[in-house]
């Protein structure tokens, strides 16, 4: 199936924000893509494109540093069992100035040790930007690959085209849907035109997972991204506690659409968006709190930048919050760089970590949510971190909440971790079985429960319906 410059103009506005999208459930989204078991009548020999989560560091033995590549496991598995010839594609990091970009070549090797020793080929320079083709040694190879056989393509952002939507301007896309579209449709040509994504993590507005379906002839979902999906992050929209933390002032977003689907009874924050609710509390109260360096103009280029307009849209939000009878547990106290703790902040001040006696109310509060909901099947959603926890002078606030994680599973508890650093920091200061469930996609999961769809269920759900 050609896609049209048309067609792929009109996702990309959608995507962007251009355009009106509409407003749907993550279940309707999910209703509406299918899952791998309807390629199950492919022939043996039929190519089949993946879009792998093959963003990672596979350490020096097999299960470290690569637990995205074993999420692709069961679909890999599910594919070569049906002789399917599998070609993976993907990113791994960001392209840097003046940095090569990663290469897939040690991800190729671990997945071939994942799959029971499968001999994986690796292709190079697979694609030419100049003339927007696949190259032709990817046919080749495909053509004289065995049943069952495994093909990964060189690292998606090698290539420019790959990540033209993030920074794309509303004029630019008129001239950028054409050489998207010849992409994609070279790729359905010479590569596959049955697409599966298993790349749970990849909630960019990257081309291989935005574009490229749309000129699939089938797409769907792989298993685990699907278990995903179904299981853990449905559960986790009818979270009644949320742990919202770190320095990403456009989290506020995600909490504010969580929020407003009414289910959150407890909300515990730290770090920037702590910072933005404090002093929306304050404001409403007619008093006033010193964010310190966080509101500073002069500091507007740092990621710890507080703009007036989210702590407006703090103020909103706390005050809907307070309306519903949400409880917001913020800090009380702080930890400076120089490792002073603080109960408020002076204007040259910057916050590090959470202090001693944040760190017993937050304690305090987690003991009386355990008894007000005992014997309910109550779910509690945990992301970000508490401060610079990877230096260890700030990472006691982090390192002691994650105990509070175990303690409400004793407790009965549903507990979920949202990837990302929290994943990292349980990973750090826990054991897997301290939660119900650790997600391997902080963003994706944020996506999910939040403001914005994931742009790839969009894109895999107008694909389904040739919208």
């Amino acid at each position: 199936m050609t896609v049209t410059a048309d067609r792929v103009l009109k996702l990309a506005r959608v995507l962007k924000g251009f355009d009106r999208r509409e407003n749907l459930t993550l279940h309707q989204y999910l209703s509406d893509i299918r899952r791998l078991d309807s390629l199950a009548k492919l022939p043996s020999g039929t190519s089949v494109l993946v879009r792998g989560d093959v963003d990672c560091k596979p350490g020096a033995e097999l299960g470290q540093g690569d637990i995205r590549l074993r999420s692709m496991k069961d679909t890999l598995e599910y594919g070569r069992q049906r002789g399917w010839k599998q070609i993976i594609f993907g990113h791994l990091g960001r392209k840097e100035k003046d940095k090569p970009i990663g290469s897939l070549a040690k991800v190729a090797n671990r997945i071939g040790q994942i799959i029971n020793d499968c001999p994986v080929t690796l292709i190079t320079n697979w694609f030419d930007e100049a003339s927007g083709q696949v190259s032709d040694t990817v046919p080749f190879a495909i053509k004289n690959s065995g049943p069952g056989h495994l093909i990964v393509l060189e690292n998606v952002r090698a290539y420019s085209l790959e990540t033209v939507l993030w920074k794309a301007d509303e004029a630019a896309l008129a001239g950028l849907a054409p050489k998207l579209a010849a992409l994609a449709n070279s790729l359905a040509e010479k590569v596959a035109s049955v697409y599966v994504n298993e790349a749970l993590s990849a909630g960019s507005l990257d081309a291989s997972t935005t574009i490229v379906p749309l000129a699939m002839q089938q797409v769907a979902l792989g298993q685990y991204i699907a278990r995903e999906f179904e299981g853990p992050m449905l559960d986790c929209q009818q979270a009644k506690l949320v742990v919202f933390s770190g320095i990403k002032i456009d989290k506020l977003d995600d909490l504010e659409a969580m929020i407003a689907r009414g289910t959150i009874r407890t909300i515990f924050s730290a770090g920037s968006l702590a910072m933005a609710l404090k002093k929306a509390e304050a404001l409403l109260a007619g008093k006033d709190f010193s964010l310190g360096v966080s509101e500073d103009p002069a500091h507007k280029d740092k990621p710890y930048y507080i703009p007036p307009e989210r702590i407006e849209q703090a103020r909103r939000m706390f005050a809907a919050g307070k309306k519903q009878g949400i409880e917001f547990v913020l800090p009380v106290d702080f930890k400076l760089g120089d490792e002073r703790v603080v109960e408020t902040l002076q204007p040259g001040d910057q916050q590090f970590d959470i202090g001693p006696r944040t760190i017993a109310l937050f304690e305090q509060k987690v003991g009386q949510f355990i008894e007000a909901h005992r014997g309910e099947k109550a779910v509690a959603f945990h992301n970000g971190v508490f401060g610079m926890f990877e230096d260890p002078r700030f990472e006691t606030g982090t390192k002691a909440f994650i105990a509070q994680l175990k303690r409400m599973k004793d407790a009965g508890l549903a507990v979920y971790v949202g990837g990302g650093e929290g994943g990292t920091a349980l990973e750090k200061y826990g054991q897997p079985d301290w939660v119900t469930h650790c997600f391997t996609a902080g963003g994706t999961v944020l996506n999910a429960l939040g403001a914005e769809p994931v742009p790839y269920l969009v894109a895999l759900r107008a694909a389904a319906k040739g919208s």
